[in-house]
């Protein structure tokens, strides 16, 4: 096993829909266009086994103190492995290297976040514009199911 992690490029879209295809349909994680993923492709952080895309996810900045971990996603044949772990941590290093103070989440996973130190939030305690922005094109808008946490830098 041979893991390298890595920012995202264009020509890393085509496999990135691939990979996620299956948990956007179920509704566990949000549909991205292309042109959405090429627009923030700076936030996105891969990781591969040799030549395999086996997982990614991105730090979306809102405001100039808060990002959100977003898209986490990984093979479910690399679950258990740190590779999820790993990439949330990248995720806040580089929040912290741009100054950020704090890192949210939405997830179905929340004792997944809590184990890297996220504390659960109540949902009103959002910004607004995450929710008319993002959970508007969800498909279980407004019937959230989501966990909401984040993690003080």
């Amino acid at each position: 096993m041979s893991i390298k992690y890595q920012k995202a490029t264009i020509h890393d879209i085509k496999q990135m829909q691939k990979l996620v295809y299956e948990k956007v349909e179920d509704g566990t994680i949000l549909k991205r266009s292309d042109e959405e993923i090429a627009t923030n492709v700076r936030s996105y952080t891969l990781v591969f086994d040799e030549l395999k895309l086996i997982g990614f996810c991105a730090l979306h900045i809102h405001t100039p103190t808060l990002a959100e971990i977003r898209s986490l996603i990984v093979d479910e044949s690399y679950r258990g492995k740190k590779v999820g772990s790993t990439l949330v941590n990248k995720c806040v290093d580089e929040a912290k290297e741009l100054g950020l103070k704090e890192v949210l989440s939405l997830t179905y996973k929340g004792e997944f976040f809590q184990y890297l130190g996220f504390s659960i939030i109540p949902m009103s305690s959002l910004p607004q514009s995450k929710i008319w922005v993002d959970c508007i094109k969800c498909k279980h808008f407004p019937q959230c199911n989501e966990i909401s946490l984040i993690k003080k830098l």
